[in-house]
């Protein structure tokens, strides 16, 4: 098989635009130049704990565990942006990159509304 291609193999729920700008959000702030450690650590943990909790909570069909999963999901999502303002505050950010960080939260915030109701 040496010369083919294969499509890596995807879960439904890795295709939805939550999750795909969800991850999207991780990888701005893992490349993100933020110069203090501390919030860089807390920008890293909380932006995966968004993805990893709306992962969990996507392929849920009770709404119970749904609902306890884009809470604690946008908990984070919460989190992310107040650290995101900090560290461009403090200058510990480039400006631009806290921006866009933050506008991405915004739109991860509208998905996960839509899907609590």
């Amino acid at each position: 098989m040496v010369g083919m291609s294969r499509e890596q193999p995807t879960f439904p729920f890795q295709k939805l635009d939550i999750y795909v700008a969800a991850r999207e959000l991780v990888v701005l702030v893992g490349r993100a130049s933020v110069t203090d450690r501390e919030l860089r650590d807390q920008l890293t943990r909380a932006s995966a704990s968004v993805l990893l909790r709306l992962s969990e909570g996507l392929p849920h069909r009770g709404q119970g565990l749904r609902q306890k999963y884009f809470a604690e999901a946008q908990g984070s999502l919460h989190e992310v942006a107040a650290a995101l303002d900090v560290a461009a505050a403090l200058g510990r950010l480039d400006p631009e990159v806290a921006q866009r960080g933050l506008a991405l939260a915004y739109r991860v915030r509208g998905m996960i509304l839509g899907l609590q109701r």
